[in-house]
C-alpha cells in the first residue's frame, strides 16, 4: 500500500526516482500520473481490542490523525466557517457519531482544495473484524463498519478509486453488502500479478546482481 500511496500521492510529487528502473516508469502516460492525486491513507493493523467500545475508540483516533495531517486546510479559503468549526472539532476528538462520515467529509475538503477526486487506501481493514469475531462483538462492529464503508466507498462522489487490503475472504453479504462496485483480487488472481510484488524476471535479476544465479532453480 505504501507503494501505491507514493506513486499517486501529491505528497510525493516530483519523486520519480522512487520508480526509476521499474516497468511503470517506461511509459510516459504513467509517469505523468505520479504524485498527482490527493490520497487518504490509513491502516487498521493495530486495532486489536477485546471489546466494541475500545475498538471504536481506536478507529476514531486513527480518523482524528487524518484530520490532523490535513489541518493546513483550516488556513485556506476552501472551507466555510461552519466547516472549519467541524474540522477543528475533528482534529481534537472524533466520536462514534462523527466516525462514519469522517472519510467522506475529508474527501470533500481535499477534492475541493486540489480540484481533483481522492484515492482512499485502507490497509488491513479486517483486523478489527477478526478481533470482534473472536471476542463476541461482531454484530455491533459489523454495523459500525458497514456505515463507515458505505459513506467512504459507495456514496462518496469525491472518490476516484479505493483500495482495501486484508486477509479475510470477502463476503458481499457482510460489511460489504452496500459496495456494489467491489472488485476482489486475491493472492491467486492473475489480475495485477505483474503490478504488485516481484515478477520472476525481477527475482532472477536480483539473484544475478547478488551473485546467486546458481539458486535460480531452487527459487
Amino acid at each position: 500500500m505504501s507503494m501505491v500511496e507514493q506513486f499517486f500521492s501529491l505528497k510525493y510529487a516530483g519523486r520519480g526516482e522512487l520508480f526509476e528502473g521499474l516497468s511503470i516508469w517506461k511509459d510516459e502516460k504513467y509517469r505523468r500520473l505520479q504524485g498527482t492525486y490527493p490520497v487518504i491513507s490509513l491502516s487498521f493493523a493495530n486495532v486489536k481490542e477485546t471489546n466494541f467500545d475500545m475498538t471504536v475508540y481506536r478507529i476514531c483516533n486513527i480518523l482524528m490523525k487524518l484530520f490532523e495531517q490535513n489541518a493546513f486546510l483550516l488556513e485556506t479559503e476552501v472551507l466555510l466557517q461552519s466547516e472549519k468549526e467541524y474540522f477543528q472539532r475533528m482534529v481534537k476528538d472524533v466520536d462514534k457519531r462523527d466516525a462514519a462520515l469522517a472519510i467522506y467529509q475529508l474527501s470533500d475538503f481535499l477534492s475541493r482544495y486540489y480540484g481533483k477526486k481522492v484515492i482512499v487506501l485502507l490497509d488491513e481493514y479486517d483486523t478489527p473484524m477478526q478481533e470482534a469475531y473472536v471476542n463476541g462483538y461482531w454484530d455491533e462492529l459489523a454495523a459500525f463498519t458497514r456505515s463507515l464503508f458505505h459513506a467512504a466507498f459507495k456514496t462518496n462522489p469525491w472518490l476516484e478509486r479505493g483500495i482495501m487490503t486484508g486477509i479475510t475472504r470477502v463476503s458481499k453479504e457482510s460489511v460489504f453488502s452496500d459496495l456494489n462496485n467491489l472488485k476482489v483480487v486475491t493472492t491467486t488472481s492473475d489480475e495485477y500479478a505483474t503490478a504488485f510484488g516481484f515478477t520472476e524476471q525481477e527475482v532472477f535479476s536480483t539473484l544475478e546482481e547478488s551473485n546467486l544465479s546458481r539458486e535460480k532453480a531452487e527459487v
